[in-house]
C-alpha cells in the first residue's frame, strides 16, 4: 500500500493550501457527535453484557423493581444491535432516527422523571445518575436538531410495516407448521399453535402456563427465534435506507453534457462515459460544469472528473456533496486525475491512489527497440495469418451492418452480466454516438474475429470502451488491431488512445522487483492470487506492452471507515458483484 501513498499525499497537500477556516457555530455538531458517541457506548455495553454473564446479571438487577438504567442501557444482543443500529444511522444525520430517538427518550425520560417522585425510588442515587444521563442524552438530541437533515425515502414507513406484517404472517405460517409437526402433547387447536409460535416471535420466551397443551423441542423455539432476530433488521433496514436517486440521464441533461464536453472533452479521457443512461447528473448553479454519478447501496458514486469548465468544478461538487448529506448518501468518485482529485480534496474528500490510466501518444509510438521486440514479433505473426483491419465512425457504418455488429458483440460477451462503469459506455449502436470509433478484424479467410470500440476523448483523441473477440481466435489479436488503429490514426484523425485501466499498476510493476519489501511482496500475492478471477494483473500486462505513458487515477472518499462500503458499491457497478434484491412491492422507484 505504500506505493500508492505518494500521489495521494501529493493530492492532500495541493488541497490543504488552498482549504478554508471557517468558524461556524460548533455546538450542534459537538452535540450530535456526543449523541453517536453516547449509542456507541451503550451498544458495547449491552453487547459486553450478553457475553460476560455475571455483568449481564448485574446491568439486569439493577433495571429492575426499584431500580432504572439510562436510556436503552440493557445487557443483550437484541439491545446491543438496535442502539448500534441507531448509532449508524445517526451518524449519517438521518432525520428518521432522531425523531425516533428524541420519542423514544422524550417519553422514557418523561416517565422516569414522574417516578422519581415515589420515595423507594428517588431514594436510590443510581436512579438519579441515570436520570441524569437520560436528560443529557435528550439535550444533546435538542441541541444538534439542526445536524439531522438527512432525508429518508417516503415509501419507507409503510414498507417497513408491510414487511413487518408480511415477515410476521410468514414466519408465525412457519413455526405454526413446526409445531404442529413436532409437538407431544395432545389437544392443541391449530389457534393455539398459531398463538405459540406468534407469541415467542414477538416475546421471543412466552408465558408457558399459557400454552400448556404445547411442548416442542428446543431447536424447534430456536429456528423460531432466530426467524424473528432476521425480521427485526430486516424492518429497521427498510424504515431507515435511503433514497435509491434521482431519474437517470434525461435527453435534456445529455445534450447539455455533450455541449460540455465539445468544449471541455478533451481534460479527462473518461468524460464521454458520463453519458451513460443509468447515471444521474447535478449541476453547478452556473450550469457551466456537472458530476454524473450512480447510488448505490446508499453511496453516490461519481467516476472521473467533473465535466465542464473547471473554474465551476467547486459548485458542482459543493451541490453533489449537499444533496449527498440531504439524503444520508456515502459520497465516494471512482478514477479521478490529479487535477481533479485536488479540487475534491479541497472539499474534505481524502484520496487514494486507486490505479493508472494507460495512454498512448500516437506521435511518440514505434515498435523498434529490443523492448518492443516480443509485440512486434506478435503483430507481423498475425499479419502473416492473413487478418485484416477495418477502422470507421460509427456514424459511417449502415444501420443494418451496425445491428450485426451489436449481436455479434453479444454473443462474444464473456458471461451474463455487462462490466464497466467508470470506463464503459453501456450501449453500442446508438445513433447518438456517431463520433466513437469502431475497429473491426476479420481471419485470412474472411471470418469476423473481434471488434473495438472506442469513445470520443475531445476532438483527437480516444478512449477504449468495448473489447470483444470470439474465444476460439488466436492470442495476439487485440493487440494487432491497436497496432493497427495506431498505425491508421491519420484515417479518424487521433492523436492519443486511452487503453485500458490498470488498478494497483504501481504493486504489480514493484512487487516482483528485487528489494521489494515484505507487506508490498504480500499486497501483490493477494493481488496476483484476485487476478485469477478478476483480471487484475493481466490488464496491467497487456497495457504494459505499448510501454505507455501511466496518468494516475483515485478514489475520493470522506472517511476511511467507509471505504469497505465504497468498494462494494463499485463492485456492484462495475458488474463484479450481485445483489439479492427486494420483492417488487419493497423495491424503491427513482424520485
Amino acid at each position: 500500500m505504500g506505493t500508492v501513498s505518494a500521489g495521494s499525499e501529493r493530492v492532500r497537500q495541493a488541497a490543504s493550501r488552498h482549504a478554508p477556516h471557517p468558524t461556524p457555530d460548533r455546538r450542534p455538531p459537538r452535540a450530535a457527535a456526543f449523541a453517536v458517541r453516547y449509542l456507541r457506548l451503550v451498544a458495547f455495553v449491552n453487547f459486553l453484557g450478553a457475553v460476560w454473564v455475571s455483568f449481564g446479571a448485574d446491568i439486569r438487577r439493577h433495571n429492575a423493581e426499584d431500580y432504572f438504567t439510562p436510556y436503552l442501557l440493557t445487557a443483550g444482543f437484541t439491545p446491543g444491535c438496535f442502539a448500534l443500529f441507531l448509532a449508524v444511522t445517526m451518524r449519517r444525520r438521518k432525520r428518521a432516527a432522531w425523531i425516533l430517538n428524541l420519542v423514544l427518550c422524550g417519553l422514557f425520560f418523561a416517565a422516569f422523571a414522574l417516578s422519581m417522585g415515589w420515595p423507594q425510588i428517588h431514594r436510590h442515587a443510581q436512579n438519579w445518575v441515570s436520570l441524569a444521563l437520560t436528560a443529557v442524552f435528550l439535550a444533546a438530541l435538542l441541541v444538534g436538531r439542526r445536524e439531522f437533515r438527512a432525508k429518508g425515502d417516503p415509501a419507507n414507513p409503510w414498507q417497513a410495516a408491510l414487511v413487518a406484517v408480511v415477515g410476521l404472517a410468514v414466519a408465525a405460517l412457519i413455526g405454526t407448521g413446526l409445531v404442529a409437526v413436532t409437538n407431544s402433547r395432545h389437544g392443541a387447536a391449530l389457534g393455539d399453535m398459531f398463538a405459540y409460535a406468534l407469541v415467542r416471535l414477538i416475546s421471543l420466551v412466552p408465558n408457558d402456563t399459557a400454552f400448556t397443551v404445547i411442548e416442542t423441542p428446543g431447536w424447534v423455539d430456536v429456528v423460531i427465534n432466530v426467524m424473528s432476530a432476521l425480521l427485526f433488521p430486516l424492518v429497521l433496514f427498510v424504515a431507515f435506507r435511503s433514497p435509491r436517486g434521482r431519474e437517470s440521464l434525461c435527453g435534456t441533461d445529455e445534450e447539455r453534457l455533450r455541449g460540455l464536453l465539445e468544449k471541455y472533452g478533451e481534460r479527462d479521457s473518461l468524460g464521454y462515459f458520463a453519458l451513460r443512461r443509468d447515471k444521474s447528473v447535478i449541476w453547478s448553479p452556473t450550469a457551466k460544469s456537472a458530476i454524473a454519478y450512480r447510488v448505490l447501496g446508499g453511496v453516490t458514486l461519481a467516476s472521473g472528473d467533473p465535466i465542464g469548465d473547471p473554474e465551476a468544478w467547486p459548485g458542482a461538487i459543493d451541490a453533489w456533496l449537499a444533496e449527498a448529506r440531504q439524503h444520508a448518501w456515502v459520497p465516494a468518485v471512482m478514477g479521478a486525475s490529479e487535477e481533479a482529485g485536488t479540487v475534491y480534496a479541497r472539499h474534505g474528500l481524502d484520496a487514494l491512489e486507486l490505479g493508472d490510466e494507460a495512454v498512448v501518444e500516437i506521435a511518440d509510438f514505434t515498435l523498434e527497440g529490443r523492448a518492443m521486440r516480443t509485440v512486434r514479433q506478435a503483430y507481423n505473426r498475425v499479419l502473416r495469418s492473413g487478418c485484416t483491419v477495418r477502422v470507421r465512425r460509427h456514424a459511417d457504418i449502415p444501420p443494418a451492418e451496425m445491428d450485426v455488429l451489436v449481436e455479434r458483440a453479444e454473443h462474444w460477451r464473456d458471461g451474463g452480466t455487462e462490466r464497466g462503469f467508470s470506463m464503459a459506455l453501456g450501449r453500442l449502436g446508438d445513433p447518438a454516438d456517431g463520433r466513437c470509433v469502431m475497429v473491426e478484424c476479420q481471419d485470412g479467410d474472411g471470418r469476423p474475429r473481434a471488434l473495438l470500440s472506442f469513445v470520443p476523448w475531445g476532438p483527437h483523441g480516444l478512449s477504449l470502451d468495448l473489447m470483444r473477440r470470439d474465444r476460439t481466435a488466436d492470442n495476439g489479436l487485440i493487440e494487432f488491431m491497436v497496432i493497427e488503429l495506431i498505425r491508421r490514426a491519420e484515417e479518424v484523425d487521433v492523436a492519443q488512445i486511452s487503453l485500458n485501466f490498470a488498478m494497483f499498476r504501481s504493486v504489480f510493476e514493484r512487487g516482483s522487483r528485487l528489494g521489494a519489501g515484505p507487506v508490498l511482496r504480500l499486497w501483490h500475492s493477494l493481488l496476483t492470487f484476485f487476478s485469477r478471477w478478476w483480471q487484475i494483473e493481466s490488464l496491467y500486462r497487456a497495457n504494459a506492452k505499448f510501454r505507455p505513458i501511466w496518468e494516475p487515477r483515485y478514489v475520493l472518499f470522506g472517511k476511511s471507515s467507509e471505504l469497505p462500503r465504497i468498494g462494494l458499491a463499485g463492485a456492484r457497478a462495475e458488474g463484479f458483484l450481485g445483489v439479492p434484491r427486494l420483492p417488487a412491492p419493497l423495491r424503491r422507484r427513482r424520485g
